[in-house]
Formats: C-alpha cells, structure tokens, sequence
C-alpha cells in the first residue's frame, strides 16, 4: 500500500507505523481511539506483528454494561483479571474478585521483576513499575485467612437457598412458604438450627394448623427440607449463617489515597463446596442491589464484580433462580455496579445473562475433541463480524493474548481485536501466609466481624413456647388437684417435637452468630433476600 492510500485512521496515542498497516488493521485501532478515561488492556495484534502503538482499551464509563473473560485453563485469565483490577483501583473504583484457586491475593504487594515481565513490557510500550493495591480479605464464615463473612438465614431468602440445598421447584415454593411464616410470626431465621426449628414447628401436631389457611406443609416435603439441611450441616456449613452479618457497603470503599479497595474473598478453603460459593457470591450482589439508589450512567462504576467460576452459578440452576440472575445483572447496571463473568466457554452462560456482557476478553481455546471444536464454533458466533478467522486466532493465540471486543464511549461494540496483553504492576502469585494473616489482622473491619455472637430467635422462641405451654398445663394439673405424677406430664415424659430438636446436642454445638436488625423490613427481592435498613 502507498503513503497516498494509507487512510487517517488515528489510535489513541497515534499508530506507530500507521502507513505501513493493512487498511483492517487501522480500522481496528482507529475503533479503540476513545477520548475519555480508559484502562488498558494491551496492544493490536496482525499478521503475527505485535503493534504497541495501536492500544486496545476499555472506556472507564461501559464498565458498568458488565463483561465476559473466558479461555482455556491456563491461558492467563486471572492474570487478565488482575490486571483490569489494578488500574480500576488506580482510577478510584472498587474492585471484588473471588479467589478460589488462592493465588489473587498478590495483588495487594508489588510485583517482582523478571525478564518475562520486562519483554513483555517492552514488547507492549508499557512503563512497568511494581505497584501494590489496597486490599482486603475475606473468607466465608471464618472458614480459611481473612475477615469472616457471614449472612442470616433470613436475608439469604429461600430462592437461594435452595440452590444451595439442591431443592426442587415444589420443595423451593415451601421453603418459601416457611420464610414467610416465619416473616409473619416474628421468628427471626438468623442460623440454620433457627430454620430447622421452624421446619419441625410446622410439621408437629401443634404446628400443622399453622398453614392451612396459605397452602400447608406436606410431611415429604418438609423432610426432604430437613434431611439437606442435616447434610448440609454435615458439610460444616454451619458457620456460613449467623451474626454478625456482612454488610456488603464494605465493599464500597476507597483507601486514604484515593484509590478503590480491592476486596479478596479467599475461598481456597471451600473448593469442593462450588455451589455454596457461587451461591453466596450472588447473594452478595442482590445484596448491594437493594441498597444502592439508581444513578444511570456514571463517569466511573462505584463497584466492578469479578465473579469467577461463573459456570458453577448456573449449573443445576431452578428456572427461577436463572430469571433472578438475569433480572439482577440487568437492572445492577443502573445501580452503578459492572459484573464480569469469568469461564472457560461463553456457552457457560445462559444466552440471556450473556446477552448483557457489552465486554469481552476471550483468551485461547482448544480444540482436541468434538466438543470442544463445537464450543469453539459457538464461541466464534458469539462475537460482532470480523476481520480475522477467529477459529483459527483463538486456538493459536498464546498465555497472555486474547480476543477483545468491548462497547465504544457511545455504547457500540468496537472491532474485534487479537491483543497482546499488559502485564500486572502487583505480585503475580500468592503473598505468604504470614503476610496475609498480619493484614487480615490489622484490618478496622477485622474487630467487626471477627468474633460470632449469639441472640434470641426462632429456636429460641419455640423452646420458650413449647416450655411454657407445659409449665401451664402442669399448673392447671396442680391448681385442680391433680399434680403430675413424678416422671410424668408432657415436658418430662413425652417432650414435643420442637423441644426434641431445640435440646438435640448437635444444636447446642452450632456455633452461633449476630443477625440483622431487629426493625428490618421483611420485604423480599428478586432472590427472595430480606433489605436491611443501614
């Protein structure tokens, strides 16, 4: 092509050796030249060239239209999700990233220099200097190194807790009906043993006519009910549920300097839990979706939502726990709040959740079997007309490249870009454990939610209620002359059903925790979840 034909595509920071680019490749970068505040992500490849000039970018205002990172094991994801992570928190946004593999938790020290990480930024034009972020570090209910996060029953809701349990539609609609029960009698469900009590209450003689009037409790439903939640007991997921309960505004938070907290949710420890995490990390988001107020489009997100493994979220997912996520991830956006989905396959993600991702870094895939060649096809149909041969690009693309295509400054979706990608400023690996726990430690939030502590609620109640009514019928006994035989009556020779299950050892033994407020509002969101006032 001759400097006359070369066209007056400009990149961001000018083309470096724009008359020599094929006319596609300008057209490429020239789609990446925003005005405003950006992150980058790297530099164009074409034609195995790497273009440092040509900078691939993300408009710092769309990152609230959410986003998808996919690839293959072992083809950089994390270190992706490292890097966008850092420079939001540079650029004053909070950032949450799950780390179930335990190998985020550098990002809160300095990156070690080597000559892979120094070619890599010279190869990019990036000025690479080791960077540490704020951090903090959270781990499900004490379970692992870092602040303990908890949630009440009740604010948990019975739409997801059913997918924890594994319910079925029928037995979600009851469990349902027993929050609301429970709602409507003031029991508060702030523990597992709380909703075991209730479940038992409402199947005892005493209890069944409790529900007639709003559709009942059938006996095999309600055993099902409490058969998963011994063996979800038996699990050890006990002390996922109780008080103090995490406040999800925590979140929110900057350092002194200005930039976003990242907040680390270490999750080494629950690996072979995959549901309860996913679960809780979606609880966390309907969380945050009741209590911030609707803002529209924003110069900047108040909180981007790394949700990794995001396959397990919707694996044996009920249909109306599906429609809740898609409802959530839709309505979020005008919250101020981006959520990027991390996996291995776009096809991971229901096409109505996918339909909402405007961003997408797709690192390398393979193609060893018949399957994966026809995700790898469905993955290619998932991105915007290009002007590669994206099969070909995504199975020969190397760890630390990828397939971008991101929404412009006025919401178009840019040109498909093969990218080389920045390397991260912080620690690419695990800080030591030590390290970890003296920050663990000296967090102010630590001495909040540190220790479990214990008040009166449902199990507490129905004891009470079960006790009393027995002092009473013993006092009638003995006001008309007829005082109980010594070893008989109703609380010593045959205690009912609730006084069997509130005075079992294996309940005295749950470690017990503090709830939510005792004026919380008993509305239910999209998942079910209770909104507490703050």
């Amino acid at each position: 092509m001759s400097d006359s034909e070369a066209p007056p595509a400009v990149a961001p920071e000018g083309v470096s050796g724009a008359r020599g680019l094929p006319q596609e490749a300008l057209e490429i970068a020239s789609g990446y030249a925003f005005a405003g505040s950006a992150l980058d992500l790297g530099v164009l490849l074409w034609d195995g060239r790497c273009l440092p000039d040509a900078r691939i970018r993300i408009p710092l205002p769309v990152l609230n239209r959410h986003g998808l990172v996919a690839g293959a094991t072992g083809t950089g994801k994390t270190k992706t999700l490292q890097l966008i992570a850092e420079q939001l928190s540079v650029q004053g946004v909070p950032v949450f990233l799950a780390d179930i593999k335990g190998d985020v938790s550098g990002i809160s020290a300095p990156g070690v220099s080597n000559d892979k990480v120094l070619a890599r930024a010279q190869e990019v034009h990036q000025e690479w200097t080791p960077t540490a972020c704020p951090a903090e570090f959270y781990a499900l209910g004490g379970m692992g190194k870092g602040i303990p996060v908890r949630a009440t029953v009740t604010s948990f809701g019975p739409v997801l807790l059913s997918k924890v349990l594994q319910l079925n539609q029928t037995q979600e609609q009851s469990l349902g009906l027993i929050f609301h029960y429970a709602d409507q009698k003031g029991l508060e469900l702030f523990d597992l043993k709380d909703l075991r009590a209730v479940v038992t209450f409402l199947t005892s003689d005493e209890g069944k006519a409790e529900l007639k009037g709003i559709g009942g409790l059938s006996p095999a439903t309600a055993g099902v009910i409490l058969r998963s939640l011994t063996a979800f007991e038996a699990q050890g997921m006990s002390p996922f549920f109780g008080d103090p309960e995490f406040d999800t505004s925590e979140l929110l938070r900057t350092a002194s300097d200005g930039r976003g907290t990242v907040s680390v949710l270490e999750l080494p420890e629950v690996q072979d839990k995959p549901q309860l995490f996913s679960t809780f990390l979606m609880w966390m988001l309907a969380d945050l979706f009741h209590d911030l107020p609707e803002v529209g489009d924003l110069d900047k997100p108040k909180l981007v939502f790394f949700f990794d493994e995001a396959h397990l979220l919707f694996t044996g997912a009920s249909k109306a726990f599906l429609e809740s996520i898609t409802q959530t991830v839709r309505l979020i956006r005008s919250k101020g709040v981006g959520v990027f989905f991390v996996t291995q396959t776009p096809k991971d993600v229901p096409s109505d959740v996918l339909a909402q991702l405007g961003n997408r870094v797709q690192h390398a895939l393979r193609a060893f079997t018949p399957d994966d060649q026809k995700a790898l096809k469905a993955t290619v149909k998932t991105f915007p007309n290009s002007a590669y041969d994206l099969e070909e690009v995504l199975t020969g693309i190397g760890t630390g490249e990828a397939v971008v295509t991101v929404l412009s400054e006025k919401g178009a979706p840019t040109p498909v870009a093969a990218t080389r990608l920045r390397a991260p400023q912080s620690l690419m690996g695990p800080v030591d454990p030590a390290t970890l726990d003296r920050a663990v430690l000296a967090s102010p939030l630590y001495g909040r939610y540190a220790q479990a502590v214990d008040r009166e609620s449902a199990y507490e109640k129905l004891a009470a209620r079960d006790a009393a009514a027995a002092q009473a019928a013993a006092q009638t006994a003995a006001e008309a002359g007829r005082a109980p035989a010594k070893g008989g009556g109703r609380a010593k020779e045959e205690p009912s059903v609730v006084e069997q299950v509130v005075g079992s050892g294996i309940f005295k033994s749950l470690a017990r925790s503090m709830g939510t407020q005792i004026g919380r509002e008993i509305t239910r969101s999209l998942f079910g979840t209770a909104r507490r006032r703050r």
